[in-house]
């Protein structure tokens, strides 16, 4: 027995294309008024996927926008919003030391950091450093009072007069206020960039800040610092005796035993 083809005929009804067939695939005979079929489309779920996933996007950054634009209502929280989670363990004591300084001064300085890392024969937005920066500190003049033996003192017969000597004033450390650091310019090349991502410079940042606690002692040093803090523990020694009762007050000053 041959075997029949399948042969669709197509026709217009009433502005709608549809197709001829019937149910066994086999062309029917041709009628005055033919059997109307219509065909479905198969389902394409990989392009209503791509809908759902286009219009979740498209929600997705309206949503950040309007957060990053503090337009969302009150009442809605922003889902875009960084949680800090603090896991710090607690604050341990491990000692407590007395202080004998009697602070007289205090210097607060700023300096201007430019600092910059070249590489030569290499333009710089390939390879190199650049990072200008305001850093502000502040340095302590100090008498060591743990220096004062008892020798240093000395009282009269009558009790009326008194003479101490103090050592020198020194200089503390110079501190660093990092939270009133003003970066204004940091750029570094793309190869510095890049190294940045596989290794974390934490030595950078403290080189800088080394660079401005060098010039800042420096020119606390050649500041007159000194003479003020001298002065300053002159007035206050000399007050504090006086209210222990001595009539006549000397206060010297003589440089620390090394």
């Amino acid at each position: 027995m041959p075997r029949a083809r399948r042969v669709i005929h197509k026709c217009e009804i009433e502005g709608e294309v549809a197709m001829t067939t019937d149910s066994t695939g086999v062309v029917p005979r041709q009628t005055d008024e033919p059997m109307v079929v219509y065909v479905r489309e198969p389902k394409h779920w990989g392009r209503r996927l791509l809908v759902f996933v286009g219009v979740l996007g498209l929600f997705c950054a309206g949503g950040f926008a309007l957060a990053t634009a503090n337009l969302l209502p009150s009442f809605i929280k922003n889902p875009f919003a960084t949680e800090k989670i603090d896991r710090s363990g607690p604050v341990l004591l491990e000692s407590i030391e007395g202080m004998n300084k009697l602070v007289s001064a205090e210097g607060n300085f700023q300096i201007v950091v430019d600092y910059e890392e070249d590489v030569p024969y290499v333009p710089s937005f390939i390879a190199g450093y650049h990072a200008l920066l305001v850093v502000n500190g502040s340095v302590d003049a100090f008498v060591d009072l743990s220096k004062v033996t008892e020798d240093s003192i000395q009282i009269s017969a009558d009790g009326t007069e008194v003479t101490l000597t103090l050592p020198e004033p020194e200089l503390s450390d110079v501190h660093i206020d990092v939270t009133a650091t003003q970066y204004y310019s940091l750029n570094q090349g793309i190869l510095n960039n890049l190294k940045d991502l596989f290794t974390e410079d934490t030595n950078r940042q403290g080189q800088l800040y080394q660079i401005a606690t060098d010039k800042i002692r420096a020119a606390a040093i050649e500041s007159k610092l000194l003479d003020f803090a001298k002065e300053r523990a002159r007035a206050n020694m000399e007050s504090f005796l006086r209210g222990l009762g001595f009539e006549r007050v000397t206060i010297n000053f003589a440089p620390s035993p090394q």
